[in-house]
């Protein structure tokens, strides 16, 4: 249906210009650029490196081998143009007039994969915001042709938008359709039912904590500035944004208030990453929402903050039905960053690496927190999860998540539970985190019990079965790739030194073992995982209840650590 709509669009009358001079809105990398300019083409985890032809100065974009869908999806959304135009040289101009031109002649007629509602939303903002980028030297006939595919594009989305999934897609669908119909002549009609569309999705959506459905940080980050790029879009065409639309945009911004940590980066929970370096800060200061992050849980998340430090605890369920494919099982795991250097983290997503990482990246022993050994704390998608080996990562999405928050004398404490180990072992995980009023301690207990009568006759059976040898479980604690960590000498506490100079020191209450292993750091954008390290506590479940203490505390600050306090931004929106 897509394919025949884009034919159809593309014999409908096409827009001959702009109604208003559009400006940039959009964030591009120059090291992206860059890479770019130089044939080296890194999309969706995937790197194809070309060639310059004898014969030319520019690389064929739409000839380049396409090692996977994601790959070429990536290169019809058109974001790269905007690392393009962060160069904006006479060299990356001519790759992205030559690669714009070239798609309108191969794929211009409504044929070809970038022909979907969400990637034509993504390419009109993309055409739009480096209009002058792109135009510049070109000659009539081009323009013409431009504004022509434009034209067309913006049809197929009038026709087509409610056909992009809910969430991110029908948002990017919605606010290109917008942003066409404000800017070209002839398209001004369409403005007014994506509008009346883009508040229903708002209100159904975006709940009432500011979350969406996947509970993905970076996605997030990713409808909100969607929403403020239509606001402000529509605002400065004389239009008053849909009043669930502005409201969306309040509800959403102390959200990631909550979800940021103290380096300006968001919190690495399902499927999401830190953000493009700078966007959240843009996206905030654009909205021009002041409130500060409710306190409780946000979009299932329980953000402490004092001195220094956050720490940021996924709190709640798994994301369950549509809103699954890239859930993790990361139920109580938390990251934890000091000033401007992550310590402790999750593992990340794995989706760009391929789907061996992506499903490693979603178990529970990619994240910081407490797992029985060979289960994941949740059964994520139709096929579960699979270990190296054939083990089949088992058990139900926790069905119940309790959380206690509250502020004392001594700092913040969080009390909370989930129950998810309970069909398969009869084990309730509980977790304690403490971080003190300085911010330079978290106390942390983990706790595995059998809490009913019920839980306690699976444990006895498991039991039985096992030979009386208990449950074996590890709670994690994944370090980021800049962390220099080393095990004392008696096996007893883990020295970790942060490239700000900061020393921090892990030690445990004695239960269990402790030793350092290797990790990985899943981070977009790169060719491959990067190598790391992550503290391992391990022991086994004897009796109805096992719990283990420990905390971690900044040992020292050292002057490379004082000269990174004074250069920390405090400013944040």
């Amino acid at each position: 249906m897509h394919r025949l709509a884009a034919r159809l669009a593309t014999q409908a009358r096409p827009a001959t210009g702009f109604v208003s001079q559009p400006e940039p809105k959009t964030i591009g990398s120059f090291a992206r650029g860059k890479q770019l300019c130089a044939g080296n083409f890194l999309f969706a985890g995937y790197l194809v490196e070309a060639k310059a032809p004898t014969d030319s100065k520019v690389w064929p974009l739409w000839d380049l081998p396409m090692p996977a869908p994601a790959f070429e999806e990536a290169l019809h959304g058109f974001a790269w143009l905007d690392d393009l135009a962060a160069v904006a040289d006479g060299p990356a101009r001519a790759r992205a007039q030559a690669w714009t031109w070239d798609w309108i002649t191969r794929f211009g007629r409504g044929r070809g994969p970038g022909w979907t509602p969400d990637l034509t939303g993504r390419r009109l903002i993309r055409w739009i915001n480096h209009a002058l980028f792109l135009l510049n030297g070109r000659e009539r006939a081009e323009a013409d042709a431009y504004f022509r595919s434009l034209g067309q594009q913006t049809i197929f989305l009038a026709r087509r938008w409610h056909t992009a999934r809910p969430g991110l897609p029908r948002f990017e669908a919605l606010t290109g359709l917008i942003y066409a119909g404000l800017s070209l002549t002839g398209m001004e009609r369409h403005v007014g039912p994506a509008a009346n569309a883009l508040a229903k999705e708002c209100a159904s959506q975006i709940d009432a904590q500011g979350g969406i459905p996947t509970r993905n940080p970076e996605e997030l980050l990713e409808v909100f500035t969607l929403l403020t790029w239509a606001a402000a879009a529509l605002a400065e065409a004389g239009r008053s944004p849909q009043p669930a639309h502005l409201q969306a945009i309040e509800r959403i911004a102390p959200t990631l208030r909550a979800l940021r940590h103290s380096d300006g980066g968001l919190a690495r929970f399902h499927g999401g990453g830190r953000g493009t370096e700078g966007r959240l800060d843009q996206a905030l200061a654009s909205a021009g929402v002041r409130a500060v992050p409710a306190e409780g849980p946000s979009m299932g998340y329980i953000r402490l903050a004092a001195g220094r430090s956050t720490v940021i605890v996924d709190a709640a369920r798994p994301p369950v039905g549509a809103a699954s494919s890239n859930a993790h099982a990361s139920t109580l795991a938390f990251e934890l960053t000091s000033g401007r250097r992550p310590l402790v983290v999750n593992c990340g997503s794995g989706a760009g690496f391929g789907p061996d990482w992506h499903r490693a990246g979603r178990a529970t022993p990619s994240h910081s927190t407490l797992g029985i050994e060979g289960f994941s704390s949740a059964r994520l998608g139709t096929d579960g999860l699979v270990l190296k080996g054939g083990r089949r990562l088992l058990g139900d999405a926790p069905g119940e998540v309790r959380v206690d928050l509250e502020h004392g004398e001594d700092g913040i404490r969080l009390i909370a539970g989930h129950d998810g180990y309970a069909p398969t072992h009869g084990m309730t995980h509980v977790r304690e985190l403490l971080l003190d009023t300085t911010g330079r301690v978290l106390r942390g207990e983990d706790t595995l019990g059998a809490l009913t009568s019920a839980h306690r006759r699976r444990f006895d059976v498991l039991m039985d079965r096992t030979g009386l040898q208990g449950i074996p479980f590890d709670i994690r604690f994944h370090l980021h790739p800049d962390v220099d960590a080393a095990l004392d000498m008696g096996g007893t506490a883990v020295s970790m030194a942060l490239k700000s100079g900061e020393i921090w020191v892990f030690r445990h209450d004695g239960t269990g073992a402790l030793r350092l292993e290797p990790s990985v750091y899943l981070e977009r954008g790169r060719l491959k995982p990067r190598g790391t390290r992550q503290i391992v506590l391990s022991a086994r479940v004897m009796d109805y209840a096992c719990q283990i203490g420990w905390t971690l505390a900044k040992a020292q600050d050292t002057p490379a650590a004082i000269r990174d306090l004074e250069r920390d931004d405090t400013t944040h929106f």
